[in-house]
């Protein structure tokens, strides 16, 4: 269904009255536009964080044997490999009164509130310790909930491609990253403030502590609101609106959509030179979800027994430190991010993999909490930087047309390898002796990888202004 054309709308985003603030096709939209379009990411790396973070300490706690945790971890990539470019291909034809990509946050939120409920209570339904029930229990769960995240997640990327020019993108891309790395602050702080103030971080076993469903509930909470701040405040362009800022003429929009596959077939080079990249830093991190809480418990607290006071103790310190990498990130997004040059993309996306392989390896080496502040602040920085360059240089080559198409297959870059990871891990993880700390040593290896592959990416920005400069 199309919409009808709200001209009034146009005018709360962008000032379409002045051509010299109109750039490569699109208007500058002002700033409270942008703060509206990303600020939604906050309550969504809510689920996200609390997922990553405490999923491995879940799944221990119920029972999961550490040497098939990989298992569970190829459940949400493949998830995010099904889901993001459907969404993206769909809502590319979703034309109504809510918007052309809001409709699916309206769906996604709620039904991802929902599953952060279910999720810690994986133990608590009487199935057992251990037991075949509570780990598909808890397995489905964590698909579920990746599922509704990804329909969350997608519409914020997509409105970024839709209507922000290319000197306000890497302002849009490193905004959302450090709103998202806020929300990640908030919910990954949550268990041991809980705990600090008394709610109990330990429950009988094979059950999840109160302080971590606790946790669980207000990130559900947030993301609700948040996502409805998003829904209300953002008005996406009509499609004809849309056309004459992307240039996409009446012949284009008559032809057929193109397949997913066909999509794929025709993308634009930098699809796959940002996608090889992405196999080694995403790798990398999927090992730091897995693995963290049990490096950390390992080193510091000398114990490898879930069931033990010091392996949730090492739990909530992980939330701690994710708590650092966000904020490390925060800061580095909007002093040093949101004013970088298109021109930068490619020197600042391997600064980022450096400084985050340099993280990883030297969390091998720190038996003390407090000094495991240093290398997480430098993975956070990491974090952001090759998610919000990754972006930019990919988005650069799109032309508005099939624009969530695309950046859903994109997706597909950054779930893979994680998938990769967690298989690869069944043959890792017992050839290192299951040493988890070993296991992050291997993910800052994967990052120094990326590191140098970074060389293979050929900007499309860069070309286009050295053309033009001719």
């Amino acid at each position: 269904m199309i919409a009808k054309e709200h001209v009034g709308e146009m005018t709360d985003n962008a000032d379409t009255t002045t051509p010299e603030k109109v750039h490569h096709g699109l208007p500058t939209l002002k700033l409270s536009t942008i703060f509206a379009m990303t600020f939604g990411f906050f309550g969504v790396n809510m689920a996200f964080s609390l997922q990553s973070s405490q999923m491995g300490r879940i799944f221990q706690t119920i029972g999961a044997d550490p040497t098939k945790l990989g298992f569970f971890f190829i459940l949400p990539p493949l998830a995010g490999m099904v889901v993001q470019p459907l969404i993206g291909k769909y809502s590319d034809m979703t034309w109504n009164r809510f918007g052309r990509r809001m409709p699916y946050l309206m769906i996604g939120a709620p039904i991802a509130a929902l599953v952060m409920i279910l999720l810690p209570n994986a133990g608590s339904f009487g199935f057992g310790y251990a037991s075949l029930a509570a780990l598909m229990f808890g397995a489905i769960t964590i698909l579920f909930m990746d599922l509704s995240s990804n329909v969350c997640m997608q519409p914020f990327k997509m409105i970024i491609g839709d209507m922000v020019n290319e000197d306000q993108k890497d302002k849009a891309w490193s905004w959302q990253q450090s709103f998202s790395n806020l929300g990640g602050v908030l919910a990954t702080i949550f268990p041991f403030l809980l705990t600090w103030i008394g709610v109990s971080n330990v429950a009988p076993k094979g059950e999840v502590p109160l302080s971590v469903k606790l946790a669980f509930y207000i990130g559900a909470g947030v993301l609700l609101a948040t996502s409805a701040y998003t829904i209300f405040s953002v008005h996406e362009y009509d499609p004809l609106t849309y056309a004459r800022y992307h240039g996409i003429s009446d012949e284009d929009k008559k032809k057929k959509q193109p397949s997913l596959w066909a999509l794929v077939k025709k993308a634009p080079r930098s699809f796959w030179e940002v996608s090889f990249v992405q196999l080694f830093d995403w790798f990398a991190f999927q090992y730091l979800w897995t693995y963290g809480t049990g490096a950390i418990a390992k080193n510091v607290w000398n114990t490898s027994n879930p069931a033990s006071a010091g392996y949730q103790a090492a739990g909530n310190w992980f939330g701690i430190m994710t708590c650092v990498e966000s904020l490390a990130a925060v800061a580095w997004g909007f002093l040093v991010l949101s004013h970088t040059k298109p021109q930068q993309r490619k020197l600042w996306f391997r600064i980022g993999l450096i400084m985050g392989g340099t993280g990883f390896i030297w969390v091998f080496f720190v038996h003390s909490q407090m000094l495991l502040i240093l290398p997480f602040a430098l993975i956070g920085i990491s974090y952001l930087t090759m998610q919000t360059e990754a972006l930019s240089l990919f988005t650069e080559s799109l032309n508005g047309q099939n624009e969530g198409a695309y950046l859903g297959l994109f997706n597909c870059g950054i779930c893979l390898p994680q998938i990769i990871a967690s298989v690869a891990s069944f043959a890792i993880f017992p050839l290192i002796g299951k040493s988890m700390p070993s296991m992050i040593v291997i993910a800052g290896i994967m990052m120094f990888i990326g590191a140098i592959a970074v060389g293979i990416i050929h900007p499309a920005y860069s070309a286009k202004t050295e053309k033009s400069t001719n």
